[in-house]
């Protein structure tokens, strides 16, 4: 995945460059605008919200820091139950629909995954849909970011994936072998990271739920298919949803698309709970 994620990082920059980009955000008439002025302007606001979100760590606060202790934190403790889960998972493997593990596996690939955002973006450029193309672009700009960090961790770790038989603690950082970039979960990064982009777009808590059913699939998929232990997907959907929710505030704070986003929303808040023995997500409506 990590060349995926690098080409089309480097197809972004050439293109950038080619159509002249700005070197800050700049505002448009999103209406009268020519198509190309508008894949103009996608492409800088989308290089913009890549460049936010690596920045934003020299911004942090205490507060900021504390979360990622207790991200950290959280993953190890939930790590005593990697092999107990992969367990349970292996035995009811074949009561797992094959036609939902086909889904996950199809819609967390990133050829398919680019190609269907993509198409997406398509739609939202020629039909000049400023909704469609924010959550495009949000979804680019947050799948290059994620889809990049979860690269280099996976070189970094080198963990061994459920199938090698070497156990939840085996790690060989480095390696090139596809069998020991078990941490994290790219297909959970990608499947996360544009389900909640669009699940942001919606305000009905139903069609929320229902987009993030459709995104769990990918993870579970994983996880029966003895590819990830729960940690890799439990730490790859934590990532992607600070790293969306840091681009989606950026584009929101800059009115990137001449959107209405000061009207009541029943949107979800996430936060992350560690108390006793529990660690969570929690969602709340």
């Amino acid at each position: 995945m990590k060349n995926h994620i690098l080409k089309v990082f480097s197809i972004a920059m050439l293109i950038s460059n080619t159509v002249n980009s700005q070197n800050k955000l700049y505002k448009i008439n999103q209406d009268s605008t020519s198509t190309l002025g508008l894949l103009k302007y996608d492409i800088n606001t989308t290089l913009q919200s890549v460049k936010h979100a690596f920045t934003r760590p020299i911004y942090w606060k205490k507060k900021d820091y504390t979360k990622l202790g207790g991200l950290i934190a959280g993953t190890a403790l939930l790590s005593l139950t990697d092999e107990s889960v992969n367990n349970f998972a292996n035995k009811h493997s074949d009561k797992f629909p094959k036609l939902i593990r086909d889904v996950g596996w199809y819609f967390g690939s990133p050829q398919n995954y680019f190609m269907a955002n993509a198409g997406l973006y398509g739609y939202g450029l020629f039909a000049k849909n400023e909704k469609v193309r924010y959550t495009s672009v949000l979804i680019i700009s947050s799948s290059i970011t994620s889809g990049f960090l979860q690269s280099l961790a996976k070189n970094a770790f080198g963990r061994a994936r459920p199938g090698r038989d070497l156990g939840a603690f085996y790690f060989k950082p480095l390696s090139k072998e596809g069998g020991f970039h078990s941490f994290p979960s790219g297909h959970t990064v990608l499947s996360v990271t544009m389900t909640h982009a669009i699940a942001k777009q919606f305000k009905n808590p139903w069609v929320k739920t229902g987009i993030y059913a459709f995104g769990a699939i990918p993870p579970l998929s994983r996880l029966v298919d003895d590819a990830h232990w729960i940690t890799d997907i439990a730490f790859s959907t934590a990532l992607s949803i600070i790293v969306v929710d840091s681009i989606d505030k950026f584009l929101k704070k800059n009115n990137a698309f001449d959107l209405d986003h000061n009207r009541p929303s029943n949107k979800i808040s996430w936060n992350f709970m560690f108390s006793g023995n529990k660690v969570g997500l929690i969602g709340t409506f």
